[in-house]
């Protein structure tokens, strides 16, 4: 969800709080965290053998799923920019007997060779990146990923109601689903579908190498 980027390299927002990130992530999806990242594995196309990459992992959760999905002959990394998010998600890597590479990097630079990976994932992390920096995640997404490969983008989206308890607690930002279009589609990208998550105001859009 959080963190993407680090140190003087970067203008994006990095979050450290991983002793508290897995109750916040409870309470923004009221308990249907599973099902919620059970459906980015879907709309990802994840499939038994698939090479994954979670930009932005925070403590993992994500990427262990897809791990367990992609099985044995499949793998799952994350990166994140915070080194405490990344010692967490090990952590419970270990924990779950699961053989997941988490690595701490920044999404302007990612740390892996062109073409990697079936699907590359990002939920609730773009909007913590200034417009530039947006961009040049979308260009490293699009060149880690191989052709045919999907990029799923979750994010806040247009307010719908009133201030949710969640907001009393983390001040988040949103980026409209047009922006995340017109991000991927400059990158090279081609946008397949979009639309809301069904929770809150979160819209995904997918995406993938023409």
């Amino acid at each position: 969800m959080h963190a993407e980027t680090r140190g003087t390299t970067t203008t994006g927002r990095v979050l450290h709080s991983a002793g508290v990130y897995d109750w916040l992530a409870w309470l923004l999806l009221g308990g249907r965290e599973r099902p919620f990242r059970q459906r980015v594995l879907e709309l990802g196309h994840v499939r038994t053998g698939n090479a994954i990459l979670d930009v932005g992992c925070g403590t993992g959760t994500l990427a262990i799923l897809a791990k367990e999905r992609v099985g044995p002959s499949g793998a799952a990394h994350g990166i994140d920019a915070s080194p405490e998010m990344i010692a967490k998600a090990r952590r419970k890597a270990k924990r779950a007997g699961l053989e997941v590479s988490f690595e701490e990097a920044v999404v302007e630079a990612m740390p892996f060779p062109a073409e990697k990976f079936d699907a590359v994932l990002s939920t609730l992390m773009l909007h913590h990146l200034p417009r530039s920096v947006r961009e040049q995640c979308a260009r490293e997404m699009r060149r880690v990923v191989r052709p045919g490969g999907r990029v799923v983008v979750v994010d806040f989206g247009a307010r719908t109601g009133g201030k949710s308890i969640l907001e009393r607690f983390h001040r988040y930002g949103r980026i409209e689903p047009a922006e995340i279009q017109r991000v991927l589609t400059d990158a090279g990208l081609r946008v397949d579908e979009s639309g809301p998550m069904g929770l809150h105001d979160l819209q995904f859009v997918v995406a993938r190498v023409p």
